[in-house]
């Protein structure tokens, strides 16, 4: 069922395209619509609306989609689809189109679509008078005999019009004369042709030749116009022979003139004309080498160089010239041809001795000896020779064109090396010519040069405890010499110093300077030493210089530090004695270190490793000191161990340590007898007592501080309110009874307070108290039983 629906669907389709097929084709064969334009118009230029024609609508345009179709492959119109203007493409050349066609017609069909159909129509190209008239031939030779009788007629080239119709060519017209009048005869193709018909008999002897002015005009407007000219010449018969204008001609001719050159126009006159007044020029007894080197030109008598001339081989030529006419007279004549010498030739310079390579430093050194020449002539062969003016040569003048080169001066290899003298030798003609010849001059090296290090000193670091035979640096000299001159050997000179063992510490390669370390080296032993190193060319003689060579032993971290006190290596160990009255801050001792290393690995530091009782006691870490960390007790042990370590600040750190033993002491004539150890639960129950000690007066103290506070605020109030708000300080001294500072205390004698009281209420109480210049760091040398400045009363009022 959908099948034969398909087929009728189909079948209905192309009887709808066939019928506007029919339809096309009917309007197709209709009458052409006809249009013309005139050639030459601007592209884009209106032809006609086919609005009316096509039987179209504006608004029908866009949907036929009309287009302009013709044949070949330009497309000379276009549609316009807004306006239906059929419009000009480009420009049209009826001449181009159709030639000499008229008239002028293009077809084309307008195609309109939706549906299909073909509109006929053709375009007609009017002409206009854009060409002249032309003649072929701008000059008409007619050559007429006296004897012809008048009434003769000659047939005259026309011209040629490529417009037509009307623009076409019309008439001719001539130059008013005594001898011709044009008369014009049509063709049976309508070409108008131009005839010269004689009216009068020529006379050679009174006019031999007549000159017309033919003039052709077409039918524009307005017209235009072509003209040539008629040359008449009247032949006569042959009565003369020819005769030169002189029997002698004297040419002189450069010898560089080209092939082809002019030398000479020989001419012979006839007074006859035609064939009989027509003279040929010929050589006359002429050699093989003057027929090589010239020739003439039969017509003419012009005589033209056929090769090249040169004074240097001949200097002048003698050729006969003879002219015959057309009926067998001739005449002759002599042409004597002088050639010119010109300066066409450079000087030539020929090197007879030459050395190109010289040894520096000597004096006045031939180095080549040459001659020079030149075969010109005059002052074209006249010579002069010279060199660049910044060279160290001079040119010596000798024998007749004879030169020789000479340093003028001792040469300097190590300067420059090589000179490139040029030596141009220039003539005095005209143009100059001038020739050049350059030398490569080699200055050979001569040892006058020693060799110089690139420094006057060196300094050299070496990392301690190096290993053997290790590379620690290179020296470095040059040598301006070439060759085996500035080959250089480096050596190890004898030290100044007869103590240092030079050939025991380095070594050096006599090659390229490198430095070696022969073996280890010890910073602690030896920091730097010095010594002198020699540089030799191989030169005869030999030249040598020197240089200074330093080498500085870098440290390295490779001692650990020496405690010097207190002595670790005695029978009996040290034991320092501490009061239990001591306060916290007590020095006990000093530990004193060294380390054999030098800078930061030098840099000691100290730290408690190990206590029998955390706590007590402390290290400084930066000088060593052991104090009291609190105020002791009479329930710390009696005996302590501390054991600390000093280490220094290298990389990787080295350490010692050591090992102090304190004794606590009621006073120092109790005699040290050694206690023996507790047992551990003793200890355990003093440890245990100590710490409820300690608690219960932190509580007692806290309490006590509290209502201390309140107390001196209150009064402080009170006081500032009866006096301005100023303390009063009491004048005097105070009793040494209520400030005690001893050695054997916290504070040492660099301790100085600042204490204000309160006054105005007749009791004395501390408002503050604060150290004004604290001094923490103690000498070496203080000890427990120093002695107890008293207290100088220095105080700042506030």
């Amino acid at each position: 069922m959908e099948a034969g629906e398909r087929k009728e669907h189909v079948h209905k389709q192309r009887q709808v395209l066939i019928f506007f097929v029919l339809l096309g084709i009917a309007q197709a064969g209709s009458e052409p619509k006809h249009y013309s334009v005139a050639e030459e118009m601007e592209s884009g230029s209106f032809v006609a609306n086919l609005l009316k024609d096509l039987g179209l609508e504006v608004d029908e345009l866009s949907a036929r989609a009309p287009r302009v179709v013709s044949k070949g492959k330009k497309l000379h119109l276009q549609f316009d689809r807004q306006t239906g203007d059929l419009l000009l493409n480009e420009k049209l050349d009826r001449e181009e189109l159709c030639g000499t066609t008229e008239p002028c017609v293009l077809p084309f069909q307008v195609l309109l679509e939706n549906p299909l159909q073909f509109f006929q129509a053709q375009l007609r190209i009017r002409d206009i008078n854009d060409h002249s008239p032309v003649f072929l031939d701008k000059e008409i030779i007619l050559k007429i005999s006296e004897s012809i009788t008048p009434g003769t007629t000659f047939l005259i080239e026309r011209a040629q019009d490529l417009d037509v119709g009307s623009n076409s060519l019309q008439s001719y017209t001539i130059s008013p004369n005594f001898y011709f009048h044009l008369k014009l005869q049509d063709s049976s193709d309508g070409i108008i042709l131009p005839q010269l018909v004689l009216d009068k008999t020529l006379d050679r002897e009174e006019q031999s030749e007549i000159r017309l002015t033919l003039t052709a005009l077409d039918g524009g407007t307005p017209p235009r116009s072509g003209t040539a000219v008629i040359h008449i010449e009247v032949l006569d018969i042959n009565d003369n022979a020819p005769e030169f204008a002189k029997l002698l001609y004297e040419v002189q001719i450069p010898e560089n003139s080209p092939v082809g050159s002019q030398v000479v126009t020989v001419s012979a006159r006839d007074l006859d004309i035609g064939a009989y007044g027509q003279i040929s020029y010929v050589f006359s007894q002429a050699s093989e080498d003057i027929r090589k080197t010239f020739g003439i030109n039969a017509k003419s008598g012009e005589l033209v160089l056929t090769q090249k001339l040169d004074f240097e081989s001949v200097q002048n030529y003698t050729v006969n010239i003879q002219a015959t006419d057309g009926g067998g007279l001739s005449g002759s004549c002599v042409v004597f041809i002088q050639v010119m010498d010109l300066n066409d030739n450079p000087p030539e310079l020929t090197i007879s001795t030459l050395n190109n390579q010289i040894p520096e430093n000597l004096q006045e050194t031939i180095i080549a000896v040459f001659s020079v020449s030149d075969p010109d002539s005059g002052d074209s062969g006249r010579m002069v020779c010279s060199i660049q003016d910044d060279l160290p040569f001079f040119l010596k003048p000798s024998l007749e064109n004879f030169y020789t080169l000479v340093t003028n001066t001792a040469l300097d290899r190590e300067t420059v090396s090589e000179y490139n003298v040029t030596i141009t030798v220039t003539d005095l003609g005209t143009p100059r010519l001038k020739t050049e010849h350059s030398i490569t001059v080699l200055v050979s090296d001569v040892n006058d040069n020693a060799p110089t290090f690139t420094q006057t000193s060196y300094t050299l670091f070496v990392q301690e405890n190096n290993s053997p035979a290790l590379h620690i640096g290179s020296v470095s000299a040059t040598d301006r010499d070439s060759g085996t001159n500035a080959q250089v050997t480096y050596s190890l000179l004898p030290p100044q110093d007869p103590h240092v063992p030079l050939p025991s510490l380095v070594s050096i390669n006599a090659d390229n300077g490198h430095l070696f370390s022969l073996r280890s080296l010890d910073y602690e032993a030896l920091q730097a030493f010095e010594f002198r190193v020699g540089a030799t060319d191989r030169g005869s003689p030999a030249l040598s210089s020197e240089a200074l060579v330093r080498v500085v032993v870098v440290d390295d971290n490779d001692n650990s530090p020496f405690v010097l006190y207190p002595l670790q290596n005695s029978s009996a160990p040290c034991t320092e004695l501490v009061p239990r009255a001591a306060e916290a801050g007590y020095l006990v001792t000093k530990v004193v270190a060294v380390d054999g290393d030098s800078g930061q690995n030098a840099w000691l530091s100290f730290q408690l490793l190990k206590a029998t009782e955390p706590g007590l006691f402390s290290v400084w870490a930066h000088n060593g000191e052991v104090r009291t960390a609190r105020p002791l007790s009479e329930r710390d042990a009696a005996k302590h161990r501390l054991v600390v370590l000093v280490k220094d600040n290298g990389e990787p750190p080295l350490s010692a340590t050591v090992t102090l033993h304190v004794l606590l002491v009621d006073g120092f004539s109790q005699p040290y007898l050694p206690l023996p150890e507790a047992a551990p639960d003793q200890a355990q129950a003093d440890s245990l007592t100590v710490y409820l000690v300690i608690a219960l007066a932190s509580v007692s103290s806290l309490f006590l501080f509290s209502v201390l506070l309140f107390l001196v605020v209150r009064l402080c109030r009170r006081n500032r309110a009866a006096s301005g708000g100023r303390c009063s300080v009491p004048e005097g001294h105070f009793p040494g009874h209520l400030v005690d500072i001893s050695g054997t205390g916290t504070l040492s004698q660099s301790y100085q307070y600042e204490v204000c009281l309160t006054g105005g209420s007749g009791t004395s109480e501390f408002k503050f108290l604060r150290p004004i210049i604290p001094n923490f760091l103690a000498q070496g040398a203080e000890r427990v039983n120093e002695a107890n400045p008293s207290v100088r009363n220095s105080f700042e009022f506030s």
